[in-house]
């Protein structure tokens, strides 16, 4: 994965109730994205920060917005639930998504795949340049950043956990399962075409990927009931996860919630919440 060069452009600041927005230009190899950071509003800090993954979910229109509008499938927007319990978080819009969504998936990924690459290998590219600009902030403790996600930014989120070690602690939902056995089901095709990566199940699969993050902290929650991460796949993946913790089995929890679907619960927030409390140093509740 080669990182592209980043470079803040330039930024305004919306102040809200008892948080900061920040509508970032980011200079990104040769292109122009947008990045959207929440802050709290007291001391500027060291403080402890959180890389935001956005989702798919159909929505390109959508992207680094996520992070303030929130999505049907979550509790309620984590921008400024973050800022209120004492993290700075960063989303960018992904290729194909939010202000770069003038290109389709299928055009992009076809193009890539063609070269040889991946559109997933691109926003993992992009994600760890975000990465960077996260940790070259002075109101960020560069020693106590995590990674969060769900659904695309779930997957996006883990094995960016598991390339970087900048990573110090990992919360990922609803899209952790083996890929093998998602096609054996036939479950595959219900994932974008981003997903598709050359070679990949020939080297790796998901829990295989995810047990390179350890011994570092992770959190993986799932729902039972979601067609995009069948139990089956979900079981294999994380037999091959969980033995990479045996050093360590405090830092691996798994919060699986029997009848729900692909979608974010309160026991998953809360759950979420207190285990980046607990390994980056925030609040398990707002001040």
């Amino acid at each position: 994965m080669s990182e592209p060069p980043i470079a803040l452009i330039s930024s305004w600041e919306e102040v809200a109730r008892d948080y900061v927005i920040e509508h970032l230009r980011l200079r990104l190899g040769e292109i122009e994205v947008r990045g959207i950071l929440t802050r709290p509003s007291g001391p500027p800090g060291p403080l402890p920060a959180i890389l935001y993954g956005h989702s798919h979910g159909g929505r390109y229109d959508i992207g680094a917005n996520e992070l303030l509008v929130g999505r049907e499938y979550l509790v309620d927007p984590l921008g400024p639930v973050f800022a209120r319990h004492g993290y700075v978080t960063l989303c960018i819009d992904m290729p194909v998504f939010g202000e770069r969504s003038s290109v389709s998936e299928g055009s992009a990924a076809k193009a890539l795949l063609w070269h040889g690459k991946s559109l997933f290998g691109q926003m993992l590219s992009d994600h760890a340049a975000a990465l960077t600009y996260l940790t070259g902030r002075p109101d960020v403790d560069a020693s106590r950043i995590g990674a969060f996600g769900i659904s695309m930014g779930c997957t996006l989120s883990y094995w960016l956990a598991a390339m970087d070690e900048r990573i110090a602690a990992v919360a990922h939902l609803c899209c952790f399962a083996d890929f093998r056995t998602m096609i054996e089901l036939g479950a595959h095709d219900g994932h974008g075409i981003y997903l598709t990566v050359p070679g990949l199940l020939n080297e790796a699969d998901g829990g295989t990927i995810a047990a390179l993050v350890a011994p570092r902290p992770q959190l993986v929650c799932i729902g039972e009931a979601d067609k995009l991460t069948p139990r089956a796949a979900v079981a294999r993946a994380w037999a091959e996860l969980e033995p990479a913790y045996a050093g360590a089995p405090d830092r691996l929890v798994l919060v699986s919630e029997p009848g729900i679907g692909h979608s974010e619960t309160p026991r998953m927030r809360a759950a979420m919440l207190a285990f980046f409390a607990e390994h980056l140093g925030g609040q398990a509740k707002p001040a």
